[in-house]
């Protein structure tokens, strides 16, 4: 880009989006022109152009000549006569003979270009047109608290000092005339410099200062657009839009442009559309316009108290109007509709496949299992206590049967909860203590066995570690010896 090759090393800074030379949308060099006669070599006895473009602040381009015939290229820093004397500081835009079709395209003769280039800019000129855009912030914002001391209905939107530091040009907005006279002398006594004021229009405010769209570009007044034709609002019902403020106005409070960039394509469209087509009179009833693609040529009707819209093309809405002109009607539209219906509204099956290896979406969004379910399988899955040493194939005990019957032989051919060998009527002793223990709150067990779908138990009543450390301990003393006495 041109601020790249600046003299200045560090660039000028876009209008737009403020990347100070990296955009890639050309806000560096609004209305930039590429020479494409750069490398053509020139007759020799070819004499240059006299006159070159140069830019400054704000997109403003002026013609000026260039006398001594000093060579120049573009995006270099120049001096060049200023508007009402001493010099100004801009960059060069243009040279050759693109200039001389420039100027026959902006309507700009040869008599009227009567500014000269002194010279490049030196090191002492660039760092005193430095020192005056460092000002240009700090001067705008007490131009404006000035404005509001005079209770003037104004504002004061930007600031474009001269290279030289002594004149000033301030650019504001109002809806009508203001006299601004007490202004520039109590400007002219802050600032020590000559001031001039120049209206604008709301666009041209917005293209000074920049800023980026609805759409998330950069403005358009901004980058490139020059000139700004009038917008109104019947390009918005031309082109089916809601009629909303906030919607259809850009940062400027104006409608934006870019409602009329795709008008003539709508217009163009438009003309084979029937106009003012409210309804169509048929046999069962009349059929009122809901919508209109006007790309498709298509048209929706509907009759009262239904919901299907029926589409048809714009050929036979026209015929089904001249037939209701004459006082003839059709059967219904309907009938023409489902045919349409069949042959546009076809719905295409993709015959791609998924790239990402037919995976779900919604993978990732399925609930964690709980921790506690694998654990609950393994217990589930574990062999009974009661079962412990049943042989394989023999049928476990039914849920809600106590393990062991009272007097029964367990597992190991002796009484339930008793060691081989002790008398009957001490297991009988065991069981009732062991029943006191289930009884009592204290002790923490489960209390139901849990039944399959096959009705085994997979789930048997089991006591705390320090429960059955205590029936141990119970079934180890002797049975001739109170209950109070044992507690």
């Amino acid at each position: 880009m041109g601020c790249g090759s600046c003299s200045t090393g560090g660039g000028c800074a876009p209008s737009g989006c403020k990347s100070n030379g990296s955009c890639l949308t050309g806000g560096c060099q609004k209305m930039e022109v590429y020479d494409w006669l750069s490398n053509l070599d020139m007759p020799s006895n070819y004499k240059p152009f006299e006159v070159i473009e140069v830019k400054f602040k704000g997109a403003r381009k002026e013609f000026y000549l260039n006398t001594d015939n000093i060579y120049l290229e573009i995006g270099e820093l120049i001096a060049v006569e200023g508007s009402t004397g001493g010099y100004d500081i801009g960059h060069v835009s243009l040279t050759g003979e693109l200039v001389r079709m420039q100027m026959k395209r902006r309507k700009t003769p040869m008599d009227q270009v009567t500014r000269k280039v002194y010279r490049k800019a030196t090191e002492a000129d660039v760092d005193k047109w430095k020192l005056a855009k460092d000002l240009e912030w700090e001067t705008m914002h007490k131009a404006r608290t000035l404005a509001l001391d005079l209770r003037l209905s104004m504002k004061i939107s930007d600031v474009d000092y001269q290279g030289d530091k002594t004149k000033a040009t301030f650019f504001y907005t109002a809806e009508g005339r203001v006299d601004f006279r007490e202004l520039i002398k109590k400007m002219a006594e802050t600032f020590r410099i000559r001031i001039e004021m120049r209206q604008i229009g709301m666009r041209q405010e917005a293209g000074r200062l920049g800023g980026i769209g609805s759409c998330g570009r950069e403005l358009c007044c901004s980058t490139w657009l020059t000139n700004f034709k009038t917008v109104s609002t019947a390009a918005a019902r031309y082109q089916n839009l809601s009629l909303n403020t906030l919607k259809l106005a850009g940062q400027c409070g104006k409608l934006k442009c870019c409602l009329n960039y795709e008008l003539d394509t709508y217009l163009d469209a438009l003309k084979d559309i029937p106009d003012r087509v409210e309804s169509l009179q048929t046999e069962i009833g009349t059929a009122r316009h809901q919508k209109t693609d006007i790309f498709k040529k298509l048209m929706w009707f509907s009759y009262p108290n239904q919901e299907d819209w029926i589409p048809l093309k714009v050929d036979r809405v026209k015929e089904i109007m001249a037939m209701n002109k004459k006082g003839q009607k059709p059967v219904n539209l309907k009938d023409e509709a489902v045919e349409l219906a069949t042959t546009v509204f076809v719905e295409k099956i993709p015959d791609y496949e998924n790239v990402v290896g037919q995976d779900s979406l919604t993978r990732l969004d399925d609930k964690p299992r709980n921790k506690n379910t694998k654990n609950n399988r393994n217990k589930t899955n574990a062999p009974n206590r009661s079962e412990r040493g049943v042989k394989p194939g023999q049928p476990a005990v039914k849920a809600g049967q106590p393990a062991v019957k009272p007097g029964q032989p367990n597992a190991k051919g002796g009484q339930p909860g008793v060691k081989p060998g002790q008398p009957a009527q001490k297991a009988a002793q065991t069981n009732q203590k062991s029943a006191e223990n289930r009884r009592n709150p204290e002790v923490k067990k489960a209390t139901e066995a849990v039944k399959t779908e096959d009705g085994e138990v997979v789930k048997a009543p089991s006591a705390s570690r320090n429960n059955r450390s205590r029936n141990n301990r119970r079934r180890n003393k002797p049975t001739d010896k109170p209950k109070n006495e044992e507690n």
